[in-house]
């Protein structure tokens, strides 16, 4: 209930550019979002370390879609972190976020 009622003052804050705490707010929206993303991540790419793929998810979200995925993970609603992911992941800036990782993770 706590992270629901975090979630709620979160998504006003992120309403209200430059309102006092927002930062605050915002830096937990995203943590919320980043553990959301990287669950599913793990679950694409098991044994894997996904964190920077999880940065390029995360790093190219909008706000609604870093809001909307940290109350999916919240709510444990793994459809729609999936399906979040799934979408921004199809984006071009995205694609080659995860392409650069992927070259890293294999020393190049």
């Amino acid at each position: 209930m706590r992270v629901l009622a975090l979630l709620s003052v979160s998504a006003l804050a992120a309403c209200v550019a430059g309102a006092p705490g927002s930062d605050v707010l915002d830096a937990a929206t995203r943590e919320l979002a980043r553990s959301a993303v990287n669950s599913e991540m793990s679950r694409r790419l098991p044994g894997v370390n996904v964190q920077p793929y999880t940065d390029c998810v995360i790093d190219n979200s909008t706000t609604a879609e870093l809001v909307s995925l940290a109350r999916a993970g919240a709510s444990s609603d793994l459809s729609q972190v999936a399906g979040t992911v799934g979408t921004v992941v199809q984006r071009p800036e995205t694609s080659q976020c995860l392409s650069t990782a992927a070259l890293r993770g294999l020393g190049g």
